[in-house]
């Protein structure tokens, strides 16, 4: 009986831990600082494990007997636990898509002799599975676009956008450059730049803009022309823009007055507390509260002396029977579906090792995406001619 332990009980590390346990073979348990997010699994087959994740220690202690680790921790924690995860000799699946350069704990994870899979979700994750997978079947690769969106099925004013994860990291995809590929070379746009409409099947037209989502693709393959964008619902890209230009996603304290006197007040902190609740989807709500994952990746290249174009279109919807959003279920299964690979001996190179480079080896590709088939995350592929 293998032995896993997740890092994180929120909406998606739950998810995982559920579809774990019902896996043959496997044990679970979820750590978390949360007793609402504890409570949530008492009556499951996971063991739920009350700690601070912030303190390696306590990552170390209910590690301790695991197999196999998921990390489902908020971005700015990912790093250090997988960090300790592997300097403890872990197996690794992460889907926490932490800033910090992953590559630098290659050298701990070959040292240790274990595998961490990063960034293993939906976006960065699947497209890049896609991307690896067609570089080991094209004669050559020369551009890899990725539209994707985290959306509500129903459109309310006045965001009309609910936040599958915390806002801060939402608002980070609209301030932080976005690096892209031309010609071979890495260029930084502004987030939020080059929007462009998009009509997509059984959603209608949605508005996408750069953001920094190819991530580890600028260092680990060689494709020239390759950008990665967001999808919203038209309008957002104007709403979002009056924030940032006016200052409320600022990181300087300001001076603002107060019932005492001067207090200081730090703009994005206080933006993303007000748009929290407003953005916030509720597991536990009616159909209102139902979301979609949108996703079309795009890959041109050559094969037999000729132009092709792979496309691969996904659309995933709220679990109305489980309440599992599409964003976890789209996260959350394509993560354990490379658990699952790993642990049945599929790859056995130990290294940090992002989806593109799992994606290049056709075993696990192929397990991947029948798991996600038999979890209905079902993706339709078609060849054009570019």
């Amino acid at each position: 009986m293998r032995q896993v332990c997740v890092l994180g009980g929120g909406r998606v590390g739950s998810l995982m831990a559920l579809d774990l346990s019902r896996s043959e073979g496997f044990q679970v348990r979820v750590a978390d600082i949360s007793e609402a997010n504890l409570d949530r699994l008492r009556t499951s087959a996971v063991e739920p494990v009350r700690a601070d994740l912030s303190d390696p220690a306590e990552v170390r202690r209910v590690i301790a007997d695991a197999d196999l680790v998921i990390g489902a921790v908020p971005s700015f924690m990912g790093y250090e636990t997988l960090k300790t995860a592997l300097d403890k000799g872990k197996q690794v699946v992460d889907i926490s898509f932490f800033d910090e350069d992953p590559f630098s704990l290659d050298e701990l994870a070959r040292e240790r002799g274990v595998t961490a899979i990063i960034d293993c979700g939906i976006a960065p994750g699947t497209g890049n599975l896609i991307l690896g997978h067609l570089i080991g079947r094209l004669d050559r690769v020369e551009r890899y676009r990725c539209y994707v969106g985290g959306l509500p099925n129903h459109r309310l004013w006045p965001w009309e956008y609910k936040a599958p994860f915390c806002p801060n990291d939402v608002i980070e995809e609209y301030t932080r450059s976005t690096r892209l590929k031309e010609r071979g070379e890495i260029v930084v746009r502004p987030a939020l730049s080059e929007p462009e409409l998009v009509d997509l099947p059984g959603v209608g037209t949605l508005e996408a803009f750069n953001t920094d989502g190819l991530r580890t693709l600028l260092e680990t393959v060689d494709v020239p022309w390759m950008q990665e964008k967001t999808m919203r619902y038209p309008g957002h890209i104007d709403r979002i823009r009056a924030l940032r230009e006016t200052g409320f996603f600022g990181e300087e304290p300001i001076e603002v007055p107060g019932p005492d006197g001067p207090v200081l007040v730090v703009p994005r902190a206080f933006t993303s507390t007000l748009l929290f609740d407003a953005w916030r989807l509720d597991p536990d709500g009616g159909r209102e509260e139902d979301d979609l994952v949108v996703q079309k990746v795009m890959v041109d290249g050559e094969k037999d002396g000729k132009a092709v174009r792979h496309v691969f279109h996904l659309l995933d919807r709220r679990n109305p029977e489980t309440g599992d959003s599409a964003m976890s279920r789209t996260t959350g299964f394509t993560a354990t579906a490379a658990a699952r690979a790993l642990m049945a001996g599929l790859w056995d190179r130990p290294g940090i090792v992002p989806p593109e480079v799992l994606g290049q080896n056709e075993a696990c590709y192929r397990a991947i995406f029948a798991d996600l088939e038999a979890r209905g995350v079902r993706f339709r592929e078609h060849v054009e001619i570019p």
